[in-house]
């Protein structure tokens, strides 16, 4: 028998649009169907189900709009989600929302008593023994690995998986079966998103085992620091010392070191190296890439090798931090997007403290000049940059004021 598997699935929702306003009554009856893999109250009812109670209502209704829009190909879940309209997915995700993520139903909710008394009545089933190890699996999500190429999760995921990103999914309280089978399913290639597919190519079966361990309990090891790996050395693709060389003649603009001091120039130093040499071909593809006239002239005559070297040369300076004061209402729209004009959170792509990701390919835009900052956001806004990836800087920005750019340039600036 079919039934509505409403799978709430992991990693980084790029981008999405304004999500409609659920009604969480009306999202009880509609997600009847749901209870057969997933509770009445959104507790899996096996560990391969994820739990819906609690999750952010906004990250439901894209997984579901993705499920119908075939983004997220899924034999059960596309010709079921086929037949939900826009406010349907709204009001089944508001429902499961309303939940606290152990699935109790929340004060609010307007359900009356017997019928929560029916809904609370599935227990969460016990976790299965985890044979990875929950400490190391803390220390990967918290801090990543430098010298393996992991990205720490706690940026976009929260801490202990609780994400403040609407958006992105909460972990805590999530099956760590699940949890490992997205990672796994990342990790192959099987699920396609870019951020997550770059983030997790790197993990080994028992790193994800040890992240899945670390998700079964996260109290039983909150009182252990996280060990952060010793990092090998910061290596490069490129030559650092070749192109150290070839850096002369862009000290004018950006500094011997990387770092303008000109404000409208942006700093190059400490950049991610593979997303210095893709702005060097892109400049010198032109109108087809990022179009710069004086941008074009300097990199005319560039090899590969030499884009490449010199990215390995900035990427190895240090930037100097910015002198500007962080901005209030730049960081509430930083950190947590204004979903009544569909701009989502910054803090998705480029992180909490600014350092983006070299491996998803978002640039580093903490201590970057105010000035530059504001005339890139700009230059997204209006289409006469559109190098960004799937568009996604493209159609933040056409949301964006003129106030909105300023507070953002600010905070960003801002960070260290």
């Amino acid at each position: 028998m079919k039934k509505i598997l409403l799978t709430a699935i992991l990693g980084f929702g790029l981008l999405g649009n304004a999500i409609a306003a659920g009604d969480a009554a009306a999202g009880k009856s509609k997600a009847a169907a749901c209870a057969a893999c997933h509770g009445a109250n959104g507790i899996g009812i096996t560990d391969m189900y994820p739990n819906l109670a609690g999750q952010h209502a906004d990250y439901l209704a894209k997984q579901l709009a993705a499920f119908k829009d075939g983004s997220r190909p899924d034999a059960v879940m596309k010709p079921m989600a086929a037949a939900l309209s826009d406010q349907d997915m709204a009001d089944i995700s508001a429902y499961f929302a309303s939940f606290s993520r152990s699935g109790e139903a929340a004060a609010s909710t307007s359900t009356d008593t017997a019928s929560n008394s029916t809904a609370v009545a599935t227990p969460a089933p016990a976790a299965p023994v985890m044979l990875g190890d929950a400490s190391a699996g803390k220390g990967l999500y918290e801090n990543g690995d430098v010298a393996r190429g992991i990205t720490a999760c706690v940026a976009c995921h929260g801490d202990e998986g609780n994400s403040k990103v609407l958006i992105n999914p909460n972990l805590s309280a999530q099956h760590p079966e699940y949890i490992e089978k997205q990672l796994t399913a990342f990790n192959s290639g099987e699920r396609v998103d870019p951020s997550m597919n770059a983030v997790s190519k790197n993990l080994t079966k028992q790193d994800i085992m040890d992240i899945g361990a670390y998700f079964k309990d996260p109290e039983a090891v909150a009182t252990v620091v996280a060990a952060k790996p010793s990092a090998e050395k910061l290596t490069f693709v490129g030559d650092v010392e070749a192109g150290k060389a070839k850096a002369a003649v862009c000290a004018a603009c950006h500094g011997a070191d990387g770092n303008a001091m000109v404000p409208v120039y942006p700093k190059l130093a400490g950049q991610h190296e593979q997303y210095l040499a893709k702005q060097l071909a892109d400049f010198k593809a032109g109108p087809d890439g990022r179009n710069d006239p004086v941008m074009a002239g300097q990199v005319a005559m560039l090899s590969e090798d030499d884009m490449q070297n010199l990215a390995a040369y900035f990427a190895s300076q240090k930037a100097t931090p910015s002198a500007v004061e962080s901005n209030v209402v730049g960081e509430k729209l930083y950190q947590g997007g204004d979903a009544t004009r569909g701009i989502t959170a910054c803090i998705a792509c480029h992180g909490s403290t600014g350092k983006g990701s070299a491996l998803a390919g978002f640039p580093t835009i903490a201590t970057q000049n105010v000035d530059y900052l504001k005339s890139q956001l700009a230059k997204f806004r209006d289409g006469s940059r559109n190098n960004d990836m799937n568009s996604m800087m493209t159609g933040i920005a056409a949301k964006l004021t003129d106030e909105d750019i300023q507070v953002l340039s600010e905070y960003m600036s801002s960070l260290k």
